[in-house]
């Protein structure tokens, strides 16, 4: 029964990261992390699909797993990110509130930019000539 439960909850998990991907307000890639959850615990099958499938590679292992991100793909989401912000501050007439939204913003758009700007993993000396080793030995 449980693995049922969690293969209907990943599929409904699924279905709204894929909307995600289209609508500002839905986190894709929260989403898509609870998918890769309840079908881990489920369906070994299923989760191997899953992890296999563009949606994750695209969305999860570049973005999250190697810290692979376009200068447009930050655009479009510092975007989505102004427009979700924007909403509460035009719904609600109160300046503390607003002044709390954009520092809120400025914060997230300064702190993404650093983490998939500047701290990549930086490989030491001997990884790195480990690595050449294992391409030119293949």
């Amino acid at each position: 029964m449980k693995k049922i439960i969690f293969i209907i909850l990943g599929c409904l998990t699924f279905g709204l990261g894929t909307i995600g991907i289209f609508l500002p307000f839905l986190p894709t890639t929260v989403f898509y992390l609870l998918t890769a959850f309840f079908w881990l615990s489920s369906s070994e099958k299923l989760y191997q699909k899953f992890v296999a499938s563009k949606f994750y590679a695209e969305h999860i292992d570049r973005t999250l797993v190697r810290k692979e991100i376009t200068t447009a793909g930050m655009v479009r989401m510092f975007i989505m990110m102004f427009v979700v912000f924007l909403i509460p501050c035009l719904l609600v007439d109160n300046v503390v509130m607003r002044v709390t939204m954009a520092t809120v913003y400025v914060a997230h758009v300064i702190g993404l930019t650093w983490y998939f700007k500047f701290s990549g993993r930086k490989r030491s000396k001997g990884t790195a000539m480990a690595e050449a080793e294992v391409e030119v030995l293949d």
